[in-house]
């Protein structure tokens, strides 16, 4: 019972105490995940699944938040899972450093969700996402290193928890440097693709993840698919088991836990020796983006970028704001006009 003389502090300090104690000290687990991809990409779809939400997905415009709970067991407290979602494509690139910080980079993973749909646009969005990512993500371990050489080091450690030691290609892959998932989304379309561009976008895919060491699958609006991509990202956000299944045929969906392919069973790239001798490659990722871009030309990422204006779109129309607005732009275009003559041809307002 509280005394008279506690405070509402006092108060709130022993209830949290006496939680602590129920619990019998079970640390409560706290993740963050950002969802990156394609505009459209069915991004909010998969995290409404993964969090039992029966909603109608709306488009995400910038930079989304929500969370989920979870508890692994009767009388255990509920784990906390942050959930971030990137609008616009490539188009919102520099709002990827707000969630990831010092103080969570250890707990966070990134969901890269590329739409299978649009394979000219797949390599230029991956690339653009997760190079971005990972400068920021550097510049945070190379921040931590001179501040916590011990916490930098262990975020180094762990991006090879994945592989086991003794798997062939070790020293031939450069793994991400925190928890990397990518998932093809729109399944159903892909599948209807020529055999040809199937086993072209799986084979690159393929690589990609497997180089970053990075879980690779495919789903779509399919219940069974978008299961099995809420066991993978449950895993990474509640700890729960991940499946040990693995589906490495390109005329079924692919599942592909990190670190249980090979590049022996990827193969080499989907090209002649011959042509192949005649790219100019820096790395082996390189070698693959060149291949993979002479059957699928790449849009630039201007092209990429969301031009619609959300002040434009009627679902989020207010008579009175949008009124306001019409009139500070017509101010605006007058000051533009007026900037060009010389102070004394100005024109005021009276």
């Amino acid at each position: 019972m509280p005394r008279p003389s506690d405070t509402l502090w006092d108060i709130a300090k022993a209830e949290v105490e006496k939680k602590n104690l129920e619990g019998d000290g079970v640390e409560v687990w706290e993740k963050s995940l950002l969802f990156m991809g394609n505009k459209n990409g069915g991004k909010t779809t998969i995290i409404l699944r993964c969090l039992d939400r029966d909603e109608i997905p709306k488009p995400t415009l910038a930079l989304e938040y929500t969370f989920g709970r979870r508890a692994k067991g009767h009388n255990r407290p509920k784990d906390i899972a942050h959930f971030w979602e990137l609008g616009g494509g490539t188009s919102l690139l520099d709002l990827i450093c707000i969630p990831i910080t010092n103080d969570n980079i250890r707990t966070f993973a990134i969901i890269l969700v590329l739409d299978l749909s649009k394979p000219n646009e797949l390599w230029p969005t991956m690339e653009s996402l997760l190079q971005v990512t990972r400068n920021h993500v550097d510049k945070i371990i190379t921040k931590l290193g001179k501040t916590n050489p011990k916490v930098a080091t262990e975020i180094k450690q762990r991006t090879w928890n994945n592989m086991p030691k003794d798997h062939p290609d070790h020293e031939l892959i450069d793994p991400f440097p925190i928890p990397l998932v990518i998932i093809g989304s729109k399944y159903d379309i892909f599948h209807e693709f020529d055999s040809e561009m199937r086993k072209i976008m799986c084979k690159t895919l393929r690589f990609v993840s497997h180089y970053y060491g990075a879980s690779l699958m495919f789903t779509s609006k399919s219940e069974a698919l978008l299961l099995k991509a809420r066991v993978l990202i449950n895993h990474l956000a509640f700890g729960f088991d991940r499946s040990k299944s693995i589906s490495v045929d390109q005329n079924k969906p692919l599942f592909i836990p990190a670190g249980l392919d090979s590049l022996n069973q990827i193969g080499p790239p989907p090209a002649s020796d011959s042509d192949i001798g005649k790219l100019h490659a820096h790395t082996p990722v390189d070698l693959w983006k060149k291949i993979y871009e002479k059957t699928f030309p790449p849009k630039s990422t201007r092209d990429l970028k969301d031009v619609n204006d959300p002040a434009q779109d009627p679902q989020y129309a207010e008579y009175e704001v949008d009124a306001m607005r019409t009139q500070k732009n017509q101010e605006l275009e007058q000051y533009k006009r007026n900037a060009t003559k010389s102070w004394k041809e100005m024109e005021f307002e009276p």
